[in-house]
């Protein structure tokens, strides 16, 4: 069984002063031969590895916190924090380190807390505190060496003494005469020695000591120190590698010493970094930060050389764009190009902006229309990730670029065209080349990155070009594909293509209303898409439906009546019956639409309703189909309201005109209702104007007429009233049924021949039922009057 007393969490505290779970695990003390003295070990309990190992300090604070807690700082870089799961297994562990400190496990914190902080501190001991005082440099002493220098690494007053001592005794010189003896003799236990003094040199991350050991007559026996790294059987070749391997390009004659020794200096201290010295473990994150430092400081001076000399850059591009260069000298002029625009990483930003100013005026972008077309694998890719660099940082370099060329350039030979041509014809399995390509074209055309540029009229401008110029070449493989009622190649290189298309296609529709929309309503771009909702690809059945989503989102009428006038939701109930119920992402996608389309969108609930009402009606596990019903039951229902008369107020308004509802206000709900309700049909958008003039002012002298002759009669004979309204009414049945036969353009003597409305029978409307009857009445044909 488990022991759970000793079952803790180990936390560490990050940059942000938030705790960090390092792992779950069990805790032990042990002494530890490699550190010399009594440890902490937690071991994971998921694999067994070391999550902690630990030396108990004697001088470090630990303090115990909540019965179940332990908290100390570990070195000067991380707060570590072990919390156990039982208060006994807490208690064991405290008593341990009490008993390595000399304390009574009683007390809370075992040394006293400094209110001052460790850099005041430091400087008021700095002064005073004794210098170190190094052992002579000899190889009997070398032991000794390794214990004074690993010793002064727990404090940063003990470090900085360190680093003095090292600096003003020419420290590392001495050593290194050391490691030619040592390599002279063989002498292995001595190496193993030198690799622990110089890997904890690298840890005192001090930039003069760096100066010294990165020099040109040091550096490589540094490398060599390293070599000889205890816990390897035998020791790395990284000289060898260094010396013979790894040769320098010069693909353009640097004439420039100190920019040559500056690169070369460069890339051996990064191969120091990144594969000499050991991977910093999880207290050791900044351990290296000046190392780090000093690369980057190298890299933006070796930029800022090359930047000033125009000849070697002048004559960089013209190799680059000369025809006649080989194939291979234009493969490492783009390479060597694109480590220059990595290191320009590292400027500021307004470096930046004069770096990517001068390689646009030194033609850089003419120069990437003929590198993207290459057949070299490795030159198209250079090129894509020049291409993204400079998008990254300014994407109006790129769009005043392309804008430039439109009056001037084949269609063809454009860059926008070129890098879209490049994305489509991606050879690549896996299609890498086209994923980068699409975030460069994503970022062009976002409209955001287009608001702050200073010439206004840019996304204007920019949008009107690529969508007269380019979105044919970008749907074009869409178009090829759906052709016939369903997609043509279903190949995994094809599909996944398309699903980059139409996830750009997806986020024009939400950014390029008016663009887009033009694109799609003439080309019938939704229908085309829809053809992909029957691919075998699910994924690729999902990019399709989210295409239909974004448009459906904006809840544009023209949008709505685009759609339902196609039949457009017809691929998407296909897909959801085929789909049959499984409980998976294209099921939770459809039933979302439906949702969302449910909450205000009455077009297309209504479309939905009266078209597919007979197939969704059976789908019972989820309440969407029968909710949207309900909605368009409750717009019916909202129709019949308003349209019953009240009986109540028919006599005050016969016997006063006063309370009679305005003419122009019952026109105005009409057209309203018009507006808002009517199915968009093929052959008619909205009612015809004439009919529906001479029928509203034929009622409203219907209307005047049958009042004037009630006055008369009521003046005539106060005592009595006039007949019934029924019985005036059906005097006047002639005239009435000679206005309109039809119940859209029923004027108000109509509605009150008999006083009640008549809700069973069928329309006069002449529209024809799409689904030959089994289907609900189109809402638009309003209900007759008996």
């Amino acid at each position: 069984m488990t022991d759970t007393r000793r079952r803790v969490k180990l936390y560490a505290l990050n940059a942000d002063r938030q705790w960090d779970d390092r792992g779950t695990g069990h805790v032990s003390s042990s002494y530890v031969d490699r550190l010399k003295g009594i440890s902490l070990l937690v071991r994971a309990e998921s694999d067994g590895s070391l999550l902690l190992e630990s030396k108990i300090q004697p001088d470090t604070a630990y303090q115990k916190q909540q019965d179940t807690l332990i908290v100390w700082s570990e070195g000067d870089n991380f707060d570590l924090a072990l919390s156990f799961q039982e208060k006994a297994g807490c208690d064991e562990i405290w008593e341990k380190i009490c008993q390595v400190q000399g304390k009574d496990p009683s007390v809370e914190i075992t040394q006293d807390i400094v209110e001052e902080s460790e850099d005041e501190r430091f400087d008021e001991m700095s002064d005073s505190a004794p210098p170190i005082d190094l052992p002579p440099c000899e190889l009997s002493r070398l032991e000794e060496i390794n214990e004074v220098v690993s010793s002064c690494l727990t404090s940063p007053m003990r470090k900085e003494k360190l680093s003095v001592a090292i600096e003003t005794e020419g420290y590392i010189r001495k050593l290194l005469n050391l490691f030619h003896m040592c390599e002279d003799l063989d002498n292995i236990e001595g190496l193993h020695y030198l690799y622990e003094v110089f890997k904890n040199i690298f840890l005192l991350n001090k930039n003069a000591l760096f100066e010294v050991m990165f020099g040109d007559d040091s550096i490589f026996d540094v490398v060599g120190c390293l070599e000889y790294d205890p816990s390897s059987p035998t020791p790395k070749k990284h000289r060898e590698y260094l010396k013979e391997l790894a040769r320098f390009k010069e693909v353009i004659p640097i004439s420039n010493a100190d920019l040559l020794a500056k690169i070369h200096q460069t890339y051996r201290v990064q191969y120091i970094q990144d594969v000499v010295l050991p991977t910093p473990s999880v207290f050791e994150d900044n351990m290296f930060s000046t190392l780090s430092s000093f690369i980057f400081f190298n890299k933006v001076e070796i930029v800022t050389l090359i930047q000033d000399d125009e000849k070697f850059l002048t004559e960089l591009f013209g190799h680059l764009t000369d025809e006649s260069t080989e194939e291979s000298k234009r493969r490492d002029l783009v390479l060597f190009l694109k480590e220059f625009c990595n290191f320009s990483q590292n400027l500021q930003p307004q470096g930046k902006e004069l770096f990517y100013k001068t390689l646009t005026s030194l033609g850089i972008l003419s120069a990437l229309e003929i590198t993207l077309t290459s057949d070299d694998t490795q030159t198209k890719s250079a090129s894509i990730d020049i291409l993204t660099y400079i998008v990254e940082f300014n994407p109006s370099f790129v769009r005043d670029y392309t804008l430039q060329q439109a009056n001037s350039t084949d269609e063809d030979q454009m860059l926008l065209n070129v890098l879209i041509d490049q994305m489509i014809c991606d050879t690549d399995s896996e299609l890498g080349g086209a994923v980068q390509l699409m975030g460069v074209l994503r970022i062009l055309l976002d409209p955001e990155n287009m608001m702050a540029s200073l010439n206004k009229s840019e996304k204007t401008d920019f949008l009107n070009y690529f969508y007269k110029h380019s979105v044919n070449i970008l749907i074009g493989p869409l178009l090829t594909n759906t052709l016939s009622d369903w997609p043509a190649k279903e190949d995994y290189q094809t599909v996944q293509l398309l699903g980059l298309i139409l996830e750009l296609l997806s986020f024009c529709v939400e950014h390029h209303t008016y663009h887009i929309k033009n694109c799609i309503l003439s080309k019938d771009l939704l229908r085309r898409i829809l053809v992909l909702m029957k691919s075998t690809h699910t994924f690729l059945v999902l990019c399709s439906l989210r295409f239909m989503r974004k448009i459906i989102a904006l809840k544009d009428e023209f949008y709505n009546r685009y759609i339902t006038k196609g039949n457009l939701f017809a691929p998407v109930i296909d897909a959801f019956i085929r789909n049959n119920g499984r409980y998976n992402l294209l099921d939770s996608a459809i039933l979302e639409m439906f949702e969302f389309i449910k909450l205000d969108i009455k077009t297309l609930c209504i479309h939905v309703v009266e078209n597919f009402s007979k197939v969704l009606d059976d789908i019972d596990y989820v309440q969407t189909f029968k909710s949207l019903k309900m909605r368009y039951d409750q717009h019916l229902d909202k129709l019949k309201d308003r349209d019953r008369p009240s009986l109540d107020s028919v006599p005050s308004i016969l016997r006063n005109n006063r309370y009679r509802r305005d003419q122009r206000q019952l026109e105005e709900e009409e057209e309203m209702w018009f507006n808002e309700e009517e199915d968009f049909e093929e052959d008619s958008v909205v009612p015809g104007p004439d009919a529906d003039i001479l029928t509203k002012k034929l009622d409203s002298d219907l209307n005047s007429t049958l009042a004037k002759l009630v006055d008369k009669k009521n003046e005539a004979n106060p005592s009595k009233l006039t007949t019934s309204p029924s019985k005036a009414m059906n005097n006047n049945m002639s005239m009435t049924n000679s206005v309109s036969s039809s119940p859209l353009n029923a004027s108000p003597s109509d509605k009150f021949k008999k006083g009640l409305v008549d809700y069973e029978g069928d329309s006069d409307d002449e529209d024809e039922d799409d689904s030959n009857g089994d289907l609900l009445t189109p809402v638009h044909k309003r209900a007759r009057l008996s």
